[in-house]
């Protein structure tokens, strides 16, 4: 928020310079980031002098070209060529000397140099006024009137106003300092504190009157709710034209466009006091009547932008007898703006509900000044005054005549709001006692009312246009940031209780897991909670029910929350395929989203990407394509890293994933992966195969919660191994000979593991060959040849019977 010093000494009698009052702002809270200079004429006319054209005559070389012999005050007169059409002899002119900085309307700057034009020298510019910056005049050079002495500095002759603008990082709490008499308050109570007696300022509307009563406009609010208070008034006989250079300067300073003398007048007005206005052109308000109500769904309205907006029909709109004219507190209607063919308005000054607007802004895009103000909350007491002060403006500037009583609607005024203030609370939180008189002062100088006195506290009355000071802490904060955050002492030591924490803590399995995926060349990634309301149609039309929905999104692709960590690993990897990275290798460890029995869930998950190869080209090793053997062998690790004892099976048919496999714990799924199907794939443009893996992170912590990781000691004595190869049919997989090989010897096998799968013309049809190797080991003492033996025959004769296997 761009905030001006020469305007905000309307308001206070400010001693102190522009940087010791953005100290006192950044102190107050509201930070001050920048101060920047503001002067009404680029480059405040430094090195333009008055010119006195001595002789003037026709260019030898050029038919549109005169050279003028031109006194700027110095020893002999300086030749100039110049090619505007109304330059004569004896007239004085602005010119620009050598070395001049001017800048165009573009905001372009050039140096004024000696040169020469069509072979003849030119030691200067006479401008235009457009070149000065003085206006838009640009049909010849400018004519100076006045009997200035040659060489006198332009900037004498001109009034050249130079600012100084604060740049304040305004929090979205304090609407009440969004404005220039907002910031001047606040300043005023923290020089109050410094023992400087300082009056604040306010403009004066004493003198406002009806002229008469010659254009009535019927005023009708049919939403209370959205409009608790309207007020508005005509003025007629205006004239619509540029504004006075104070008003433009007022605005230009901080950022402001000035359009004409009645938008410029509400503009200044806003941010003079905080009061957003809307004048209506009064001769296109059908009917002589305003009708504040919501929009009929699907009405088609252009606003001043000239875009065609579809209305919804929570919409508050301004409407006149026929038709709607304004989306009420965002932005005006084309058919009804104030251009320089206007006479007649009607102005409006209005308190709308914050929510309404909120929600109306953001569903069609649009962020105006009053919007955003709206939108906070305003001050609903200075309504009618702010309609004043904009009438005289008007009345004064445009001309005209106040033409309509104040229509003034407030049916149920908002009270104010009251909290009880403990002195005890206050030395609590501060951390030391500040002297009730001192904290009386605080409070008057917010006009914060003390109701009442007892000597526990106070009890206060919020003015209503502190809509973040609702509780008792908010009241203290205020106190303490009036008072100086730098003024309470810094203890010399601190007490504090160190909270439990739990030895799983996930926070501290997601750093040992992250760890160990980077160490494995996994990138890590962080997608967005939100995404495209299309992608969980994706995984299956049941899937679209149970998405939470965000009741006001800012885009359709910003509109449910995430469903499945899939879309934002495959719009990641989309993106660097994209961009000729073929080998990726991400994780993300996030949240995921769904409605459980009418109820908004939340999950914690862990996902795995894979694609293109696992390792980069190199000479000495062939390049390895990313399987689904090698990401199940990450997903085994991570359970292994983490001591989760895990049952692998065949998955069912996934949404997301084709030959799918799920990791179980008793009944628990706690991980599945597979192929990312070809549908989803193609949505995301992706042209080679992905594999995916999602972990259910929440049952991983609890797993580990429930079984803590055991340690175990080295084995004493040597293992065994034991090959076996077994003929089986195509359909079996290993980890159907794994499960099996655990469940029938349990206390002397180890390790199961598969080295060799054949298949081929020697083998009879539909079977495969498995090498399969038996990690053997007894903890306390060394195996025998015939204990052995006996562990083999039986899970030979169990895959038999399960399997129907055969010994090769």
């Amino acid at each position: 928020m761009l905030i001006s010093y020469n305007w905000l000494k309307q308001f206070l009698k400010l001693e102190q310079d522009s940087k010791a009052i953005a100290e006192m702002l950044t102190h107050l809270g509201l930070e001050v980031s920048g101060i920047t200079e503001y002067v009404s004429v680029p480059g405040g006319l430094e090195g333009v002098v008055v010119g006195h054209v001595v002789d003037c005559f026709k260019h030898p070389n050029a038919d549109k070209l005169k050279i003028a012999k031109v006194d700027i005050g110095g020893n002999e007169p300086v030749q100039i060529v110049c090619g505007a059409p109304n330059i004569q002899k004896g007239q004085k002119v602005p010119v620009a000397t050598i070395g001049t900085v001017l800048t165009s309307p573009e905001g372009e700057e050039w140096k004024i140099k000696k040169g020469k034009i069509r072979g003849e020298a030119s030691h200067g510019m006479i401008c235009a006024e457009d070149e000065l910056g003085l206006g838009d005049n640009h049909d010849g050079i400018m004519v100076l009137d006045g009997d200035y002495a040659p060489g006198m500095p332009c900037s004498e002759i001109f009034e050249i106003e130079q600012d100084e603008v604060f740049d304040i990082d305004l929090t979205p709490n304090r609407a009440d300092a969004m404005s220039h008499f907002g910031v001047a308050r606040d300043l005023k109570a923290a020089l109050v504190q410094q023992k400087k007696n300082v009056e604040l300022i306010t403009p004066s509307v004493s003198n406002f009157s009806i002229d008469n009563r010659s254009l009535k406009m019927d005023v009708e609010v049919l939403d209370t709710e959205g409009a608790p208070r309207y007020c508005g008034l005509t003025i007629s006989g205006l004239v619509v034209q540029p504004s006075p250079d104070w008003l433009k300067n007022r605005l230009q300073a901080i950022g402001v466009k000035t359009i004409n003398n009645v938008v410029d007048i509400t503009n200044y007005v806003l941010h003079e006091l905080g009061q957003p206005l809307h004048a209506f052109d009064a001769d296109r308000i059908y009917g002589n009547k305003v009708i504040v109500r919501r929009a009929e769904p699907g009405t088609r309205f252009i606003t001043l932008d000239g875009d065609e907006r579809i209305l919804h029909e929570e919409d508050l709109m301004i409407c006149d007898a026929e038709k709607p004219m304004c989306i009420a507190g965002v932005f005006g209607g084309i058919n009804t703006g104030v251009t320089e063919n206007t006479k007649s308005i009607f102005l409006e000054s209005a308190y709308f509900d914050p929510v309404t607007i909120r929600k109306t802004s953001k569903r069609h895009g649009l962020q105006t000044d009053a919007s955003f103000r709206f939108e906070r909350g305003i001050d609903i007491n200075i309504t009618d005054y702010a309609l004043q002060r904009a009438a005289l403006l008007i009345r004064e500037i445009a001309g005209g005549y106040i033409t309509s009583d104040l229509v003034d609607l407030y049916p149920k005024k908002i009270p104010d709001h009251h909290v009880f203030l403990s002195f005890e609370k206050i030395d609590s939180l501060i951390g030391e006692v500040i002297p009730r008189d001192t904290i009386k002062s605080i409070l008057a100088s917010l006009e914060i009312k003390v109701k009442s006195v007892t000597e526990s506290g106070l009890g206060l009355v919020i003015p209503f246009y502190r809509v973040d000071v609702q509780r008792e802490v908010d009241v203290i904060e205020e106190i303490l940031r009036v008072y100086g955050y730098n003024r309470i002492r810094i203890p010399e030591k601190f007490q504090t209780s160190i909270a439990p924490q739990s030895a799983v803590a996930s926070y501290k399995l997601e750093d040992l897991i992250g760890d160990y995926l980077a160490s494995q060349g996994f990138f890590e990634i962080v997608g967005n909670s939100l995404t495209s309301e299309n992608f969980p149609a994706l995984l299956g039309p049941e899937n679209v029910a149970d998405t939470v929905q965000i009741l006001n999104p800012l885009s359709s692709d910003l509109a449910v929350m995430r469903p499945s960590l899939v879309f934002s690993a495959l719009q990641t990897l989309a993106f660097n395929l994209n961009r000729k990275q073929a080998n990726l290798k991400f994780f993300e460890f996030g949240k995921v989203y769904r409605r459980d029995d009418g109820k908004n869930a939340e999950e914690n998950q862990l996902s795995l990407f894979i694609s293109g190869n696992v390792n980069r080209e190199h000479w000495n090793s062939p390049g390895r394509e990313v399987d689904i053997f090698y990401l199940k062998s990450q997903v085994k690790n991570i359970f292994k890293r983490l001591g989760i004892e895990i049952r692998e099976d065949l998955g069912e048919d996934q949404t997301d994933f084709s030959d799918s496999v799920v990791f179980r714990k008793k009944k628990d799924v706690l991980a599945r992966m597979g192929y990312v199907k070809n549908d989803l794939l193609d949505y995301f443009d992706i042209k080679q195969p992905v594999l995916g893996a999602i972990l259910e992170w929440d049952g991983i912590v609890a797993a580990i919660s429930e079984e803590p990781p055991l340690f175990k000691s080295i084995p004493k004595y040597p293992e065994v191994r034991r090959d076996l190869a077994l003929l089986v049919d195509e359909s079996v997989a290993f980890n159907e000979i794994e499960t099996i090989s655990h469940d029938t010897e349990r206390k002397l096998l180890k390790r199961v593991n598969l080295f060799d799968v054949y298949t081929g013309n020697k083998l009879p049809k539909g079977k495969k060959s498995y090498a399969v190797s038996f990690v053997l080991g007894d903890e306390n003492k060394t195996l025998t040849d015939d204990r052995i033996e006996k562990v083999m025959d039986k899970l030979v004769k169990k895959f038999e019977s399960a399997l129907g296997a055969e010994l090769r």
